[in-house]
């Protein structure tokens, strides 16, 4: 509502204002920008407020013929809908109508809603603008905007105009080109946590290796330690009792015992798998021979009777 307070009286380049049944959904009509293909246009049309704004960008549509956008389809601006990452809640319906004046003579360079005529239609599409009448809410391009004069204020709006699309296209490449570089930089993390994995699959492989090499290893290092505990074993016994000398002496011989318990018990596991894997086969030759046995006697049954 403040907002169409403010755009309550029309200039002589743009005015707005929503329809009397829904504050979503105002008209807007704007004038070509001088010394362009679309000088001496007044062009009408609509901008559709999601139930979020300011927070979300509205949608624009325009409604008159003028070469640059399509007819009653959403324009893709920067300010519009089809770029809610450009948008700013601070800009307002005002900002919309100047963003529009100040796109009209820029490239559509396939953007949706965008159209590229030559020149001379779009000057005659600006001429022919003039006689439109909107269907929807009675308005005239003829009484729609103020004349033209060459005040300041007219020449004001221009370079506001002007300047707010070379700075809202500013922002949109600078926000395009930080989504690309983003790409290359994701791929590279990639690469770099893919090269990060690879020493720790080889730490895994260090950490957890080969059954027999770490019993080995495991050998070769308690031997190594044995050695080198050795002396200050034997610095110290003369300090122990007998009493823990013997105990010392029995906990030594307990450690090789397990660790030949433990070689020992990966032979007799694989035997005990060699075992079972005979007993099943005998278990089913024995079947197969029951079953043969079971058929002959029923043969012989038959050929009795």
């Amino acid at each position: 509502m403040k907002e169409a307070a403010e755009l309550k009286d029309p200039t002589d380049h743009y005015h707005a204002q929503p329809l009397e049944d829904n504050l979503f959904e105002w008209h807007f009509t704007v004038r070509g920008p001088p010394d362009s293909d679309f000088d001496g246009g007044i062009y009408h049309g609509r901008i559709v407020l999601p139930p979020e704004y300011p927070m979300k960008p509205p949608s624009i549509i325009l409604l008159t013929a003028n070469g640059r956008f399509e007819v009653g389809k959403k324009i893709c601006l920067s300010i519009s809908g089809h770029h809610p990452e450009t948008w700013q809640p601070s800009w307002s319906i005002r900002t919309a109508l100047l963003a529009i004046i100040g796109f009209m003579p820029t490239k559509g360079e396939g953007a949706i809603g965008s159209l590229d005529y030559t020149p001379e239609e779009r000057r005659a599409l600006a001429k022919k603008s003039q006689d439109f009448c909107c269907e929807m809410c009675g308005t005239s391009m003829k009484t729609a905007l103020l004349p033209l004069t060459s005040g300041s204020v007219s020449s004001q709006a221009d370079k506001e105009a002007k300047e707010l699309a070379r700075q809202i296209s500013f922002k949109a490449e600078v926000n395009s080109s930080r989504r690309s570089d983003a790409g290359p930089s994701n791929t590279s993390g990639l690469s770099h946590s893919a090269a990060s994995r690879e020493p720790q699959q080889d730490g895994a492989a260090r950490a957890f290796p080969d059954p027999a090499s770490a019993t080995s290893e495991a050998q070769s290092s308690s031997a190594a330690a044995g050695q080198e505990h050795s002396p200050a074993v034997s610095s110290t016994s003369t300090s122990m009792s007998p009493r823990q000398r013997r105990a010392q002496q029995q906990s030594q011989r307990r450690a090789p015992a397990s660790a030949n318990f433990n070689r020992a018990q990966q032979p007799r596991a694989n035997t005990n798998h060699t075992g079972s894997t005979v007993l099943i086969v005998l278990l089913t030759f024995a079947l197969a021979a029951l079953i043969f046995r079971r058929i002959c006697l029923a043969n012989e049954y038959v050929f009795e009777l």
